[in-house]
Formats: C-alpha cells, structure tokens, sequence
C-alpha cells in the first residue's frame, strides 16, 4: 500500500501515521491487560499498580540522573561530530553510573519503608528490592533511548516500542494469572529488563556508530550542560510522579481505595492514548525546536505542528468520550462511576498536548528557570486544587484539578515563550535563557 504524497512529504505526518498503528496496536493489547487486571485484582489492585508505576517512572529519570532530553537535544545538534559525541557519552557515562549505584543501594537497604509509603504495608518490600536490582537496565535504557530520538530514527523506535510492549505484555499476562496482583507487580518490576534488551537488539549497530564504547572516559566535559537537564527532568518526572502518588494516597485516606483506584483507571487511559504525543515530543519536536533560533521559524513550525496534530487528537477524544460507556464496559465493567472523569481528563489532556508542544521550547532552549517555575506551578496547581476539590465533588474533583491545571499552565507557557523572543531581539541570540 503506497502512502498518500501528502504524508511523504510531511515528515511528522509520516511519524505520526506509523506511531498512530503502533499506538493502535498497544491499545488492543491495552485493552485486553487492563481487563484481566480489573476482573483479577479490582480497584484496590489497580490502585496499587499505579502506584507501583509512578515509583518506576520515577526511576526512569533519577537512574539517568534526567540527562534523557540533553542526549536527545545534543545528539540531534551534533550527530556529524564525534568529538562531541564522546564528550556527551563520557558525561552521561559517568552520570549513570554514580546513579545507579546510589539509587540501587538506597532502594535495597530503604525497601521495608518504600513498601510502607507506597502500599502501607511491607509486604512488598520484595518488590522494591527487585527493582533495585534492575535500576541499571533501567538506566542504561534510558540513555541509548535518547540516541533513537535524537537521530529521529522514528521507524526503529516504533520497532522497539512495539516489540517491547508485546513482550512486557505477555509478560504481565503469565505472572498475573499465576501469581495474582504480585505477578503484576513483579512483572512490572523487571519489565525494564526486557525493553533494554529489545533496544539492544535492534539499535545496536546504530548505537556502535555514535558511541565508541572502547573510548569512554570516566571525565564529565560536559557536566554542566548536562545538569541543567537534570534539574529539569526532576521536576518534569521525579516531582510529577511524587504528586501522583501522594493524591492517590489522599483520595484512599479521604474517600476509599476503590476511589483511588477508578482514578487510577482514568489515568491508565489517557495514558495509553497520550504515549501517541509522547514519542512525537522527543522524536520530533525536540529536535525541530533545537535547530530552530528565530521567531518566524518558531512560529512556523508551532503553526504546522498545531495543524497537524490538534485536529487528529482532538478528532479522536471526541471519539473516545462519545464512547466512554462502552470503552468502561471493555476494559473497567464495574467500574461504572468512571464515566463522568471522562469529560474533564479529555478536556485537561487536549489542552495538555497543546501547552506541551510549546513548553518543549523550553527544553530545547534550556531555559531552566523558565522550565522550573511552569513545572512548580502546574503541580503545585494540581496538588492544591485536587486537595480541596476531593472534598466537594469526591474523586471527581480530582480530574476537574488536571483541566483547571493545565489551563492556566498553557496561558502562562505562552507569555514566557512570547517573552523570550522578546528579549531575543534586543540581545545577541544565544542558545540559553535569558
């Protein structure tokens, strides 16, 4: 089947189209895991294994010490310099490697409280320990994954991403049926394990061609730059996935963990259709911004993205809300007080997608102080508003927090990335903030 002229000639519409069968493939399998997971482990289980995930997201970022966009941004920069390629690997190298052994440490020796602050009990410290274990594939992952996005290598990132999930899923399968709500979470545990794998298998030639393995130094040239996206991704990953698991504690101790937990479906859900945007950002909008220094061109490029993502997503949420019954009836079928979130994460999601195409020009212009305070401000927002919603409209007051949230966040993105360009015509460019 021959692809339609327009697509070919627009490559985020040709990114799009392919992750688009990926997504659609991830979403049936989604679909039939998050079945089972209801039927078997109920609300209080979901509940518990969003928690479980927020840990491991969490990880994702402190395990690289958050240097994932600065890969992608300096790869996508200097992809024709190996000299700058060694000096970025070196740093990231040694990053990792003081990370991964903090982070494996702490979570061993700490597992019995994690337990506690995560699930209330220590039953699961187990399970900590076991991820602490896979902190390093975790990690490593992390990095190389930025290589695929910096090189836009979108075709061999749907490969990974697919054959990856398809992997974890049957994975997930097995030990639920067999084990129950801990053979989810062990699955989940040591699905990092698999992806790094994966990756390895299909991008290592790629990999060998950018990184001189043999040539790493255990020297930091580019520590600064690189810390910079540090202290940003802990605030975009780390501090998220704190919030997360905090109001999720709240609403067990101010409802009921079945409420938690059909917030946690919610989540589940929008999760699975925003990783459609996800590979977008740092596939391609990333990159783009990077090489991008002038209004005009910002604005152009914003403009095409808008056009051509906005209506595709918008199009689909529609869908997805004028279905919400029997998307609960598929996936949650007693989960039946699900159905009025749906308005508000869907609203909150749409305008999410568009405030984070435009905040990724703060990443891509490392403007941290910018990037800190919408970050502190967002969840800040979020936390305060759920807290105080909860109590009048029950869990969803939750979901009513996520749309207030992200519109003001959107509103005050768009004054700080106008004022930046401001500034930038009454000083030299430069590929900092202001």
């Amino acid at each position: 089947m021959k692809i339609p002229q327009f697509i070919r000639g627009n490559l985020l519409l040709k990114m799009t189209s392919l992750n688009a069968t990926v997504i659609a493939i991830r979403l049936v399998v989604s679909l039939f895991i998050q079945r089972l997971l209801a039927e078997i482990v109920g609300e209080a289980g979901i509940s518990k294994i969003g928690q479980l995930r927020n840990l491991t997201q969490l990880l994702t970022s402190v395990s690289s010490v958050g240097v994932f966009n600065g890969v992608v941004k300096y790869v996508a920069e200097h992809k024709d310099d190996k000299e700058q390629l060694q000096k970025l690997f070196s740093t990231a190298f040694v990053f990792v490697v003081l990370s991964i052994v903090i982070t494996g440490v702490t979570l061993f020796f700490a597992a019995n409280i994690i337990s506690n602050y995560l699930f209330t009990t220590s039953e699961y410290a187990y399970i900590i320990k076991l991820i602490a274990v896979t902190i390093p594939f975790i990690g490593i992952h992390r990095v190389f994954n930025g290589v695929v996005n910096g090189l836009s290598q979108y075709k061999k990132f749907a490969k990974i991403d697919l054959l990856g999930y398809l992997l974890s899923a049957v994975l997930t399968v097995i030990l639920l049926l067999q084990y129950n709500i801990d053979g989810a979470l062990v699955a989940i545990a040591i699905t990092p394990v698999l992806q790094l794998i994966v990756l390895l298998y299909i991008f290592i030639k790629v990999l060998r061609e950018y990184i001189q393995f043999s040539s790493l130094q255990f020297k930091v040239p580019l520590a600064r730059s690189l810390l910079a996206f540090s202290l940003m991704s802990f605030f975009s990953t780390v501090l998220i996935n704190f919030v997360e698991i905090d109001v999720r504690t709240m609403i067990v101790n101010r409802i009921t963990e079945v409420d938690a937990g059909i917030w946690t479906a919610m989540t589940f859900i929008s999760k699975n259709y925003m990783v459609f945007s996800a590979a977008i950002f740092t596939l391609y909008v990333l990159p783009k911004f990077a090489s991008i220094h002038t209004e005009t061109g910002f604005k152009k490029e914003l403009l095409s993205i808008y056009k051509t993502l906005l209506p595709i997503f918008g199009a689909g949420m529609i869908l997805v809300y004028l279905l919400r019954y029997q998307v609960i009836e598929i996936i949650y079928p007693d989960f039946t007080t699900m159905a009025p979130l749906f308005k508000w994460q869907l609203a909150g999601d749409f305008v999410r997608l568009g405030s984070l195409v435009l905040a990724h020009q703060f990443l891509a212009k490392k403007m941290v102080r910018n990037f800190i305070f919408t970050e502190l401000l967002s969840l800040g927002l979020f936390y305060g508003l759920a807290y105080y919603l909860v109590g009048d409209y029950g869990v969803e007051g939750v979901v009513m927090a996520h749309f207030i949230r992200y519109v003001i966040y959107f509103l005050v993105v768009l004054i700080l990335v106008w004022r930046y360009f401001r500034i930038q015509k009454r000083t030299i460019p430069n590929d900092s903030e202001d």
